[in-house]
């Protein structure tokens, strides 16, 4: 499904785009700000590690050191380049309960968490990019409005975090309710395993029950997603694309929700396709637009693949493993 996904939206993605334009418009773009848009990106990854570390605690509330925790993120996201299903948001989890006394299910919570901050962030954003003078207004992808997209997105990210607060506050009846479930459906081996795991699940989501830190991983956020619109931007400079600023908001968002769609590893296609038709609300055509995405895509692609496959060797750990470790606890 995941190829047939990154197949259509690719062909898509090219279709009327000439491959000898496509090359000339990435040689004709501006080195010195392509290498500026790849820092601002690469730069991403360490603040993620900065803000994991506030999410994920010890039983005792304490962080873990970030050395290990950087490892864990630079595999999980290296891994989402180089498996398919986003395995990497649970050979994240999988490195981190290698390398932590945390449980498993403990550290695939805190991912979750994680996505949730981004989804909401992304939602914030791209609706300042609507709400700008410079947003084509009544502006559709595919037969969607931008605005009904954004609308639907906080509506979901927004009751995920409700339920998450409410659970974590109250985990006993909740955990009480799945466990009784649990065990009328299930064989009771297999029920008293998801109770297990729920509790650490539970675990996970511990950050939202202290202020401090809740603050903390929104402004970190807000950090991480500010310091990634920039790379959209610079790379618009690059490429002297007429898209405001602003635009970098939308872009990172419809990719953002994009490549939750089945595709292969990497999001090929994805990517593209949701380049091409963001850049297009802005008066953009094909071959700019995906000269851009292909430029920016590859780019970035390869320091934090680089960086997984280091840490991934410093750790001891193969490529193998995870993708056993995220087939089996998938």
């Amino acid at each position: 499904m995941g190829l047939g996904v990154t197949l259509g939206l690719l062909a898509w993605a090219l279709h009327g785009v000439s491959a000898g334009d496509l090359v000339e418009g990435v040689r004709r773009a501006n080195r010195g700000l392509i290498v500026a848009t790849v820092a601002l990106a690469t730069l991403t990854f360490p603040i993620r590690t900065v803000r994991w570390r506030l999410i994920l605690r010890d039983v005792g509330g304490g962080a873990y050191p970030v050395p290990l925790l950087w490892h864990a993120t630079a595999i999980g996201f290296m891994a989402n380049n180089l498996l398919p299903v986003r395995a990497g948001e649970v050979a994240r989890a999988y490195v981190a309960s290698r390398q932590l006394p945390v449980r498993f299910s403990t550290a695939l919570a805190s991912v979750g968490v994680e996505r949730v901050f981004d989804g909401l962030m992304l939602v914030g954003l791209m609706a300042v990019a609507i709400g700008s003078s410079a947003f084509p207004h009544q502006a559709d992808i595919g037969r969607a409005s931008v605005s009904a997209i954004t609308t639907t997105a906080a509506a979901l990210f927004g009751a995920v975090l409700v339920v998450a607060v409410l659970v974590v506050h109250r985990p006993a009846p909740w955990l009480g309710l799945l466990g009784r479930a649990t065990h009328a459906l299930l064989p009771a081996r297999v029920a008293d395993r998801v109770a297990r795991i729920a509790d650490g699940l539970v675990a996970g989501l511990e950050v939202l029950k202290s202020p401090g830190r809740f603050v903390a991983v929104v402004l970190w956020s807000v950090v991480l997603w500010l310091v990634n619109a920039a790379a959209f931007a610079v790379c618009f400079r690059a490429f002297g694309l007429p898209v405001p600023a602003v635009g970098a908001f939308l872009l990172q968002g419809i990719i953002g929700f994009g490549v939750a769609l089945p595709s292969s590893p990497g999001f090929v296609g994805v990517f593209e396709a949701a380049t091409r038709a963001t850049l297009a609300l802005y008066g953009i055509d094909a071959t700019r637009a995906v000269s851009y995405a292909v430029a920016y895509h590859v780019s970035t692609f390869l320091p934090i693949t680089l960086l997984g496959l280091y840490s991934l060797s410093q750790l001891r750990l193969r490529l193998a493993e995870l993708r056993t470790a995220a087939a089996t606890d998938c």
